[in-house]
């Protein structure tokens, strides 16, 4: 179900706004080409169970004034030690509407070449990307499991399963590399610097 009920919030005091985070809401606001900034309040235990649901990319149907409209979670703002989300921002979309937004990058399984003494070595963590809403991936998966020492995952290599959006990096660019790792014997055996 990723229905989530927005109700209306008026510009108020932070003692408020302190006190609508107490009671477990979220203020926020909900914007798009063809309507006003509206500013909102949710209940934190609604989004996150709505995220869980589509992802954190996915198409959200927001009820505010008893009419839905579909909406996607453009940014929001955590708390830095309680991590608790403190504002949110909503993008109006429809299914054609397409968007500029950063996708993360995660990478599944373990590969050949850590089991032979290798290590990954991740150079991009999130990629940018454009696509209409409803091609948005929830997140970019790299399957390492076949992947020998050496072996190296280039944007270029990534366009072809994602295809629906473009990703807006080189295609030279490197995801992830399964590096060599130097052995202790062979640091050991570096000469060290001469002392002048």
């Amino acid at each position: 179900m990723n229905t989530l009920v927005a109700e209306k919030r008026k510009i108020v005091k932070k003692s408020a706004l302190k006190k609508l985070r107490l009671d477990g809401g979220i203020p926020g606001i909900v914007y798009g080409r063809d309507m006003d900034t509206r500013s909102i309040f949710i209940k934190n235990t609604d989004l996150l169970r709505v995220i869980k649901g589509v992802g954190r990319n996915g198409i959200i149907s927001l009820n505010l004034d008893g009419k839905s409209k579909n909406v996607i979670l453009r940014d929001y703002q955590n708390d830095p030690v309680t991590k608790d989300m403190l504002h949110v921002d909503f993008l109006h979309v429809d299914k054609d509407t397409e968007i500029d937004t950063k996708v993360s990058v995660i990478l599944k399984g373990t590969s050949a070449g850590e089991k032979a003494g290798g290590v990954v070595k991740q150079y991009l963590h999130e990629l940018d990307i454009t696509a209409k809403a409803n091609d948005i991936p929830d997140n970019i998966e790299i399957d390492m499991t076949n992947f020998q020492i050496g072996h190296a995952v280039k944007i270029s290599d990534v366009k072809l399963d994602y295809g629906n959006c473009t990703i807006k990096h080189e295609d030279e660019e490197t995801i992830v590399i399964i590096d060599y790792v130097k052995s202790v014997t062979e640091e050991e055996e570096e000469p060290s610097a001469v002392e002048s």
